[in-house]
Protein backbone atom coordinates (compact mmCIF):
# COMPACT_ATOMS: atom_id res chain seq x y z
CA UNK A 1 0.00 0.00 0.00
CA UNK A 2 1.35 3.44 -0.99
CA UNK A 3 1.72 5.92 1.85
CA UNK A 4 0.45 9.49 1.65
CA UNK A 5 4.04 10.79 1.59
CA UNK A 6 4.98 8.46 -1.28
CA UNK A 7 1.90 9.55 -3.23
CA UNK A 8 2.77 13.23 -2.67
CA UNK A 9 6.37 12.66 -3.74
CA UNK A 10 5.28 10.86 -6.90
CA UNK A 11 2.81 13.62 -7.76
CA UNK A 12 5.45 16.27 -7.09
CA UNK A 13 7.85 14.50 -9.46
CA UNK A 14 5.21 14.35 -12.20
CA UNK A 15 4.49 18.07 -11.79
CA UNK A 16 8.22 18.87 -11.95
CA UNK A 17 8.62 16.84 -15.14
CA UNK A 18 5.65 18.60 -16.70
CA UNK A 19 7.10 21.98 -15.75
CA UNK A 20 10.42 21.03 -17.39
CA UNK A 21 8.63 20.01 -20.59
CA UNK A 22 6.59 23.21 -20.66
CA UNK A 23 9.73 25.27 -20.08
CA UNK A 24 11.42 23.62 -23.07
CA UNK A 25 8.39 24.28 -25.28
CA UNK A 26 8.18 27.91 -24.13
CA UNK A 27 11.88 28.50 -24.74
CA UNK A 28 11.78 26.98 -28.22
CA UNK A 29 8.67 29.01 -29.04
CA UNK A 30 10.29 32.25 -27.85
CA UNK A 31 13.32 31.50 -30.00
CA UNK A 32 10.87 30.98 -32.92
CA UNK A 33 12.32 27.50 -33.35
CA UNK A 34 8.88 25.87 -33.39
CA UNK A 35 6.57 27.18 -36.09
CA UNK A 36 3.91 26.07 -38.56
CA UNK A 37 6.47 24.23 -40.70
CA UNK A 38 6.68 21.53 -37.99
CA UNK A 39 4.01 18.90 -37.44
CA UNK A 40 3.55 19.54 -33.73
CA UNK A 41 1.01 16.70 -33.52
CA UNK A 42 4.04 14.43 -33.97
CA UNK A 43 5.92 16.11 -31.12
CA UNK A 44 7.10 13.77 -28.36
CA UNK A 45 8.50 15.12 -25.10
CA UNK A 46 10.60 13.07 -22.69
CA UNK A 47 12.03 14.16 -19.35
CA UNK A 48 14.66 12.38 -17.25
CA UNK A 49 16.96 13.44 -14.44
CA UNK A 50 19.55 14.23 -17.11
CA UNK A 51 17.48 16.62 -19.23
CA UNK A 52 14.48 17.18 -21.48
CA UNK A 53 14.18 15.92 -25.03
CA UNK A 54 11.83 16.91 -27.86
CA UNK A 55 11.43 14.66 -30.93
CA UNK A 56 9.53 15.80 -34.04
CA UNK A 57 8.76 13.58 -37.04
CA UNK A 58 8.49 14.69 -40.67
CA UNK A 59 10.91 17.63 -40.56
CA UNK A 60 12.39 18.74 -43.91
CA UNK A 61 16.10 19.43 -44.34
CA UNK A 62 15.28 23.09 -45.00
CA UNK A 63 13.42 23.35 -41.68
CA UNK A 64 16.33 21.65 -39.91
CA UNK A 65 18.83 24.15 -41.33
CA UNK A 66 16.53 27.06 -40.46
CA UNK A 67 16.34 25.79 -36.88
CA UNK A 68 20.16 25.52 -36.67
CA UNK A 69 20.48 29.12 -37.85
CA UNK A 70 18.06 30.29 -35.16
CA UNK A 71 19.93 28.37 -32.48
CA UNK A 72 23.36 29.49 -33.68
CA UNK A 73 23.78 31.90 -30.76
CA UNK A 74 22.28 29.49 -28.23
CA UNK A 75 24.74 26.71 -27.44
CA UNK A 76 22.56 25.19 -24.71
CA UNK A 77 20.55 22.92 -27.01
CA UNK A 78 21.82 19.80 -28.80
CA UNK A 79 20.19 19.08 -32.15
CA UNK A 80 20.28 15.83 -34.16
CA UNK A 81 18.65 14.97 -37.48
CA UNK A 82 18.18 11.70 -39.36
CA UNK A 83 15.70 10.88 -42.12
CA UNK A 84 13.28 13.71 -41.25
CA UNK A 85 13.37 12.98 -37.51
CA UNK A 86 14.51 15.98 -35.47
CA UNK A 87 15.70 15.67 -31.89
CA UNK A 88 16.29 18.67 -29.61
CA UNK A 89 17.83 18.08 -26.20
CA UNK A 90 17.99 20.55 -23.32
CA UNK A 91 20.73 19.05 -21.13
CA UNK A 92 20.57 19.19 -17.34
CA UNK A 93 23.33 20.48 -15.07
CA UNK A 94 24.34 16.87 -14.36
CA UNK A 95 24.76 16.24 -18.09
CA UNK A 96 26.90 19.34 -18.52
CA UNK A 97 29.04 18.47 -15.50
CA UNK A 98 29.68 14.99 -16.93
CA UNK A 99 30.52 16.46 -20.33
CA UNK A 100 32.93 18.93 -18.73
CA UNK A 101 34.65 16.13 -16.77
CA UNK A 102 35.28 13.88 -19.75
CA UNK A 103 36.56 16.84 -21.79
CA UNK A 104 39.01 17.81 -19.02
CA UNK A 105 40.40 14.29 -18.70
CA UNK A 106 40.66 13.54 -22.42
CA UNK A 107 42.36 16.85 -23.18
CA UNK A 108 44.74 16.39 -20.25
CA UNK A 109 45.92 13.12 -21.81
CA UNK A 110 46.15 14.58 -25.32
CA UNK A 111 48.30 17.45 -24.10
CA UNK A 112 50.44 15.31 -21.78
CA UNK A 113 51.12 12.76 -24.53
CA UNK A 114 51.71 15.53 -27.11
CA UNK A 115 49.04 14.17 -29.47
CA UNK A 116 48.21 16.63 -32.25
CA UNK A 117 44.49 17.36 -32.08
CA UNK A 118 41.86 20.03 -32.60
CA UNK A 119 39.04 20.31 -30.03
CA UNK A 120 35.82 20.91 -31.98
CA UNK A 121 33.42 21.16 -29.02
CA UNK A 122 29.81 20.66 -30.07
CA UNK A 123 30.39 21.60 -33.70
CA UNK A 124 27.46 20.72 -35.95
CA UNK A 125 28.33 18.08 -38.54
CA UNK A 126 25.80 17.55 -41.32
CA UNK A 127 25.35 16.04 -44.77
CA UNK A 128 22.28 17.00 -46.77
CA UNK A 129 22.55 14.16 -49.30
CA UNK A 130 22.67 11.59 -46.51
CA UNK A 131 19.93 13.34 -44.49
CA UNK A 132 22.01 13.35 -41.31
CA UNK A 133 23.20 15.92 -38.82
CA UNK A 134 24.56 15.79 -35.28
CA UNK A 135 26.04 17.91 -32.51
CA UNK A 136 28.20 15.71 -30.25
CA UNK A 137 28.76 16.77 -26.67
CA UNK A 138 32.48 16.84 -27.46
CA UNK A 139 34.41 16.00 -30.60
CA UNK A 140 37.99 16.05 -31.86
CA UNK A 141 39.96 15.83 -35.07
CA UNK A 142 43.52 14.53 -35.17
CA UNK A 143 46.50 15.60 -37.21
CA UNK A 144 47.35 19.09 -38.35
CA UNK A 145 44.74 19.76 -41.05
CA UNK A 146 41.32 21.37 -40.55
CA UNK A 147 38.34 19.04 -40.92
CA UNK A 148 34.61 19.63 -41.26
CA UNK A 149 33.79 16.22 -39.80
CA UNK A 150 35.44 15.14 -36.51
CA UNK A 151 37.39 11.91 -36.17
CA UNK A 152 36.06 11.27 -32.65
CA UNK A 153 32.61 12.11 -31.27
CA UNK A 154 31.70 11.78 -27.59
CA UNK A 155 28.09 11.66 -26.41
CA UNK A 156 26.60 11.75 -22.93
CA UNK A 157 23.47 9.65 -23.41
CA UNK A 158 20.28 10.94 -21.77
CA UNK A 159 17.69 8.61 -23.27
CA UNK A 160 17.68 6.22 -26.19
CA UNK A 161 15.64 8.73 -28.18
CA UNK A 162 14.35 8.28 -31.72
CA UNK A 163 17.61 9.14 -33.47
CA UNK A 164 19.90 6.22 -34.27
CA UNK A 165 23.13 7.86 -33.15
CA UNK A 166 25.56 5.37 -34.69
CA UNK A 167 23.71 5.43 -38.02
CA UNK A 168 23.88 9.22 -37.99
CA UNK A 169 27.62 9.19 -37.34
CA UNK A 170 28.18 6.47 -39.97
CA UNK A 171 26.55 8.63 -42.61
CA UNK A 172 28.68 11.56 -41.54
CA UNK A 173 31.85 9.46 -41.68
CA UNK A 174 32.91 9.83 -38.03
CA UNK A 175 35.59 7.21 -37.40
CA UNK A 176 35.12 6.65 -33.67
CA UNK A 177 32.24 7.26 -31.27
CA UNK A 178 32.21 7.12 -27.48
CA UNK A 179 29.01 6.87 -25.45
CA UNK A 180 28.95 7.60 -21.71
CA UNK A 181 25.82 5.92 -20.37
CA UNK A 182 24.93 4.65 -16.91
CA UNK A 183 28.45 5.30 -15.60
CA UNK A 184 30.00 3.24 -18.37
CA UNK A 185 31.95 4.04 -21.54
CA UNK A 186 31.18 2.27 -24.81
CA UNK A 187 33.56 2.72 -27.73
CA UNK A 188 32.74 2.09 -31.39
CA UNK A 189 35.03 2.18 -34.44
CA UNK A 190 33.73 2.48 -38.01
CA UNK A 191 34.44 -0.61 -40.10
CA UNK A 192 33.45 0.44 -43.60
CA UNK A 193 35.13 -2.63 -45.11
CA UNK A 194 32.78 -5.04 -43.22
CA UNK A 195 29.36 -3.31 -43.02
CA UNK A 196 27.38 -6.58 -42.99
CA UNK A 197 29.36 -8.10 -40.12
CA UNK A 198 28.59 -5.05 -37.96
CA UNK A 199 25.08 -4.32 -39.24
CA UNK A 200 23.59 -4.48 -35.73
CA UNK A 201 25.74 -1.51 -34.77
CA UNK A 202 25.38 0.31 -38.12
CA UNK A 203 28.83 -0.57 -39.41
CA UNK A 204 30.65 0.14 -36.15
CA UNK A 205 32.62 -2.44 -34.17
CA UNK A 206 32.45 -2.17 -30.39
CA UNK A 207 36.02 -1.94 -29.11
CA UNK A 208 37.71 -1.99 -25.72
CA UNK A 209 40.63 0.30 -26.59
CA UNK A 210 40.48 3.48 -28.65
CA UNK A 211 41.94 3.16 -32.14
CA UNK A 212 42.44 6.91 -32.38
CA UNK A 213 43.91 7.40 -28.88
CA UNK A 214 45.47 4.02 -27.99
CA UNK A 215 47.40 5.74 -25.18
CA UNK A 216 44.24 6.26 -23.12
CA UNK A 217 43.36 3.71 -20.44
CA UNK A 218 39.57 3.43 -20.63
CA UNK A 219 39.39 1.74 -17.22
CA UNK A 220 41.29 4.61 -15.61
CA UNK A 221 39.18 7.16 -17.47
CA UNK A 222 35.97 5.50 -16.28
CA UNK A 223 37.26 5.33 -12.71
CA UNK A 224 38.13 9.04 -12.72
CA UNK A 225 34.78 9.95 -14.26
CA UNK A 226 33.10 8.54 -11.14
CA UNK A 227 35.20 10.45 -8.58
CA UNK A 228 32.93 13.13 -7.07
CA UNK A 229 35.54 15.88 -6.73
CA UNK A 230 36.89 17.39 -9.97
CA UNK A 231 40.42 18.09 -8.64
CA UNK A 232 40.73 14.63 -7.10
CA UNK A 233 39.68 13.09 -10.42
CA UNK A 234 42.23 15.13 -12.38
CA UNK A 235 45.02 14.36 -9.88
CA UNK A 236 44.34 10.62 -10.02
CA UNK A 237 44.11 10.62 -13.81
CA UNK A 238 47.32 12.60 -14.12
CA UNK A 239 49.15 10.16 -11.86
CA UNK A 240 47.82 7.27 -13.92
CA UNK A 241 49.06 8.67 -17.24
CA UNK A 242 52.46 9.88 -16.00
Amino acid sequence: MVSLKEAKDALGQEVHQLQEKLELLENLTQLEVLNDSFNLEALELTHTSDGTQAVIQGVSWESYETLLAKLEENSHYRVSYLDEILEIVSPSRKHETTKSRIRSLVELLLITKRIKHTPMGSTTARNRLKKAGAEPDECYSFGGEEKDIPDLAIEIIITSGSIKKLETYRRLGVKEVWFWKKNHLQLFYLREENPIEFSQTYGYEEIKTSKLIPQIDIGLLTECMLIPDQLDAIDQFQQGIS
